[in-house]
């Protein structure tokens, strides 16, 4: 039997494999923003600068990547710790992280260019965060925060403004006073109550780390929830346990006093704290900051309607020094259980005077705040203070391929009156697919000019939000008195075309 000398390539073609196409799908955790979600975010963010500005913060941008020292920690996913970030080693073996937040960032800022930097440094800023956690629902890898800080200021006067620039901020953006409240407590006061209840000391912290959780949830276990958490421990609805603290009847006691402690106004509240915490120290100085917050407040006109000291405010108290606020809204949505529910936070912040440290070794006073931007948006959005989507441009549409020079024209024309305008670059063959496509591109007004029009100098102008609303509502009575399509002077193009705007606006 003779070789056949071609069965080896043949072979060799056979284990190639063809490459597969890459899918075309977001990564897990991950989005993408669309015309109306990214105007609509932009929109918001220039509202917000504009009353940092008016505030005297400046902006600041830093770098999307840090070094993984300068992060200081990651955020830790309870199931993966140490690994809350997207990191990679460099070949000088250095490690490198997107940043998780906007305060580590500023923290590098604030110690790398002390000296060229004033003191106090009061600065804003606005982009994406990346976490590397669990993705879920409404829980992404990447989202928009908006921070503003004042760095080197101890006074509690720096946080006060904090506050008071959070609910102008909130109202600028559309949130009615009244659908929001800002609520103020102090690490301090809940380190005095520690202290009072016999858990203060490095022996003590697993406990402290528990009643802290339990606190958090007073919201949603009400008071016997968290007494059960201050003590032995709770069982849920499905029968599954969670140790508590094991506290005594007085220690809980203690720490329950101070969860009901807010009274009419910051003075009662503050005279109920003092009660509590009156054998430590370290919690009547918080209390005292407590009330020089509220009176600086009350001061500037804003009483409890808009920002109030409310006792049960932890925030990751942990992390915080001293002054911690939260913005809540307070309107009411649909949860995903068909229930009604309050919308919740969307900002909150607090003081931080050893972040800066880490770097310098010396103490540096902070306090900053920051907004959730994309949960701002979906408040916003459920109030129909922002509807979901954008006006298109005016489309110029072309009937005739040989005068694309005259469409650009009547183009830059509406765009140098500052009219959004574009001319229609598919296939002009079918006029009914540019129609559809300026339907598409939810565009007000289609411009029309044939070499008819163009001979005798005129365009039509088609009112496509009117047609859409006639072709849905109108009567044939109705929709001849009202046509959607006029014939006018070129020459009257600009003004035309801005009258059909204004009446949609």
């Amino acid at each position: 039997m003779g070789r056949d000398l071609a069965q080896p390539q043949r072979d060799a073609m056979a284990k190639v494999k063809k490459q597969p196409r890459p899918k075309a799908e977001t990564p897990k955790g991950f989005r993408d923003y669309f015309g109306a979600e990214v105007t609509e975010r932009q929109e918001m963010l220039a509202k917000i600068a504009e009353v940092y500005h008016r505030y005297g913060f400046d902006p600041l941008e830093t770098s999307a990547v840090e070094t993984v020292e300068a992060l200081g920690k990651f955020l830790p996913d309870v199931d993966r710790p140490n690994e809350g970030v997207f990191a990679w080693q460099e070949e000088d073996g250095g490690w490198l992280a997107l940043r998780y937040d906007m305060t580590a960032p500023l923290a590098r800022v604030a110690a790398q260019f002390r000296n060229d930097l004033p003191s106090p440094y009061r600065r804003y800023t606005m982009g994406p965060v990346w976490r590397n956690e669990k993705p879920g629902p409404g829980r992404f890898r990447q989202f928009y925060q908006c921070d503003a800080d004042t760095v080197g200021a101890g006074s509690v006067a720096a946080d006060a403004e904090i506050c008071a620039m959070l609910a102008e901020t909130l109202e600028a953006v559309g949130i009615k006073r009244g659908d929001y409240i800002i609520r103020v407590n102090n690490r301090k006061v809940l380190n005095g109550v520690m202290e009072v209840a016999g858990l203060s000391g490095d022996e003590k912290e697993a406990e402290r780390g528990i009643v802290l959780r339990a606190i958090d949830k007073l919201d949603r276990l009400g008071e016997e929830g968290v007494r059960a958490l201050l003590g032995d421990g709770r069982k849920d609805e499905s029968g599954d346990f969670t140790k508590g603290a094991g506290l005594g009847p007085a220690q809980s006691e203690t720490v329950l006093a101070f969860l009901s402690a807010k009274g009419a106004d910051g003075a009662a509240t503050c005279d109920r704290l003092r009660q509590i915490v009156s054998d430590s120290e370290i919690g009547r100085n918080g209390v005292a900051e407590l009330e020089e917050i509220a009176a600086l407040l009350d001061a500037q006109g804003f009483g409890p309607d808009r920002i109030v000291i409310d006792p049960s405010v932890v925030r990751g108290l942990g992390y915080y020094t001293g002054p911690v606020y939260e913005a809540e809204l307070t309107f009411e949505i649909t949860g995903d259980d068909g229930k009604p529910r309050q919308f919740g936070s969307v900002a909150g912040g607090g003081r931080y005077d050893d972040l800066v440290k880490r770097f310098t070794g010396q103490e540096v006073p902070a306090t900053g705040i920051s907004i959730g931007v994309d949960r701002l948006l979906a408040a916003l959005r459920t109030t129909g203070r922002i509807g979901g989507t954008a006006e298109g441009p005016v489309i110029v549409t072309v009937m005739d391929r040989d005068r694309m020079a005259d469409y650009q024209s009547m183009a830059a024309t509406l765009r140098a009156a500052g009219i959004r305008a574009e001319v229609y670059l598919g296939n002009p063959k079918n006029f009914g697919n540019q129609l559809k496509y300026a339907d598409k591109r939810q565009s007000p007004v289609a411009v029309i000019q044939g070499s008819d029009e163009a001979a005798r100098g005129v365009v039509q102008l088609k009112d496509l939000i009117l047609g859409a609303k006639i072709a849905k509502e109108a009567s044939l009575e109705e929709w001849k008195a009202q046509p959607a399509q006029v014939e006018v002077p070129l020459s009257d193009l600009v003004a035309q075309v801005r009258a059909i705007l204004d009446r949609h606006s």
